[in-house]
């Protein structure tokens, strides 16, 4: 048997709690971070035993601030918007949405609709 994907192991983890299915949606549709070995190895933990895994949201985005991530602008503003849905990471909207091109701004949407209670729509 083999371990459950990075985001299998994460949805797992986050299933039941809107803002934390919501928040790990936002950053799977993304896909930058989770393919890279040098985020999933330093903030995912993962439970081999459940096959979940969860993201320490605080050290993520104090290493971001420390420029610890490379990244591109829109990347980091989906990492900080994904952080603050799922880990209650406080977030200027401000700076966060100006500049996010149309798919990041639709999966963005969606996380909040989903945060809130509504049926998750898939996203791409």
């Amino acid at each position: 048997m083999t371990a459950p994907s990075p985001p299998a192991a994460l949805r797992a983890c986050a299933a039941g709690i809107y803002t934390h299915e919501a928040g790990i949606s936002l950053l799977i549709a993304n896909r930058t971070f989770l393919s890279r070995g040098d985020f999933t190895s330093r903030f995912i933990t993962r439970d081999t035993a459940t096959g979940m895994a969860a993201i320490d949201w605080a050290a993520t985005i104090a290493a971001l601030d420390a420029g610890e991530i490379p990244c591109s602008g829109g990347e980091q503003r989906t990492l900080r918007l994904a952080a603050s849905i799922a880990g209650g990471i406080p977030v200027s909207l401000s700076d966060a949405i100006t500049g996010l091109d149309r798919r990041n701004l639709s999966h963005l949407l969606a996380a909040i609709r989903h945060a809130s209670g509504e049926e998750p729509a898939e996203m791409l």
